[in-house]
């Protein structure tokens, strides 16, 4: 074969955010923005990388294969892959990699992941290997932790490996279980940039990892997923663990809720659980940020929007909004507009009108 061709989609998180690294419940979604990764094979063991996503003078980067190293740059996404695969078992050769994305960098869509899992199908078709989603999302999120050293959870490569754009994905992150659940015939997604790019190696996101972990330390449970409300009310933690330990407890059951009212096509009570879900990253989680906040108030206040919600790490990015089907685009005109009166600059993602390869740098 003398070309091979893998794309994946970024996600959208509907809700359960933060539940991820908790062994808790998620409820991505497929974005329409892609990524696109076309590999042709070297007859040396240099990988030869070019992306359209980032200022031609960096654009282009090389390595060898075994002698991967972080380079600081966007480079270290594509190294991560391929020192996973080889720590995997899988053989491979050396390749020129052409990258489009289509999916906005540093907007928590998780861009990514959608690299990663991209290259993996480009990877698998052009030498043969056999890779299963599940495989493809471990592969990808080793290449993100292990490698680049970013601590997310499972959820976006399983989103990016797994998710359709018409159907939640409900996933468990413990044991990797997953059902799809299709959106409401009467509803559309809207997702609003709102103009801040969000880091997550950042250190307020390790933060909270660590206050995770500390707060599951001491109440006894291997994780917070395994804590409820009664157990927080019996062994008292300090604050800032109590707030962080009664966010994801809350959001793992606002996950099952919602799956319940995506089931029944409840509308007003999935936006419901939006809308609590923003309260809960806001004031117990506190990963949002005025400006985030000022656009869900102004999502929120739209008739066609049932909830809305920060979604991704935190710290800058999107909001994501359930709207009544066939009035996406207007609401998130009206709500971009009504931003940029407050001095935001967002942009609606979705429903997206003219796509084109992101601008923004990558980050490791």
């Amino acid at each position: 074969m003398t070309e091979a061709t893998g794309s994946a989609p970024g996600r959208v998180n509907l809700i359960g955010e933060h539940t991820d690294y908790n062994a808790g419940f998620v409820l991505p979604i497929a974005t329409p923005q892609q990524t696109t990764v076309t590999i042709q094979p070297r007859a040396d063991a240099v990988v030869l990388a070019s992306s359209a996503n980032v200022a031609a003078e960096a654009a282009t980067a090389r390595f060898r294969l075994g002698e991967e190293h972080r380079q600081g740059s966007w480079i270290d996404y594509v190294q991560g892959v391929t020192a996973a695969l080889r720590a995997s078992g899988r053989s491979i050769g050396g390749f020129e990699a052409r990258i489009v994305s289509e999916v906005p960098l540093g907007a928590g869509l998780s861009s990514s992941a959608s690299l990663e899992i991209a290259l993996v199908r480009a990877i698998a078709t052009l030498f043969g290997l056999t890779i299963d989603p599940i495989d493809a999302a471990r592969i990808g999120h080793a290449a993100e932790t292990e490698f680049v050293g970013v601590p997310v959870g499972m959820m976006d490569q399983m989103a990016a490996s797994l998710a359709a754009r018409d159907a939640a994905l409900f996933l468990d992150t413990r044991s990797l279980a997953f059902e799809s659940i299709p959106l409401p015939a009467g509803a559309e997604l809207l997702v609003i940039d709102s103009g801040i790019a969000h880091e997550h190696a950042a250190g307020e996101y390790r933060t909270r990892r660590a206050e995770c972990a500390e707060a599951a330390r001491r109440l006894g449970v291997d994780a917070l997923r395994d804590a409820d409300l009664a157990q927080l009310a019996r062994t008292p933690l300090p604050a800032p663990l109590a707030r962080r330990a009664r966010h994801v407890v809350t959001e793992n059951e606002r996950v099952l809720q919602m799956c319940g009212a995506l089931r029944a096509c409840d509308l007003p009570q999935a936006g419901a659980l939006m809308i609590a879900s923003h309260a809960s990253m806001r004031d117990d989680f506190e990963v949002s940020i005025p400006p985030i906040d000022a656009l869900v108030e102004i999502a929120c206040l739209e008739g066609d929007v049932f909830g809305a919600r920060l979604t991704g790490g935190g710290f800058g990015g999107c909001i994501v909004a359930l709207a009544r089907r066939g009035s996406a685009a207007g609401a998130g005109e009206a709500i971009v507009s009504a931003y940029a009166r407050r001095g935001g600059h967002g942009s609606v993602l979705i429903p997206e009108r003219h796509p084109a390869p992101s601008s923004r740098a990558i980050r490791p």
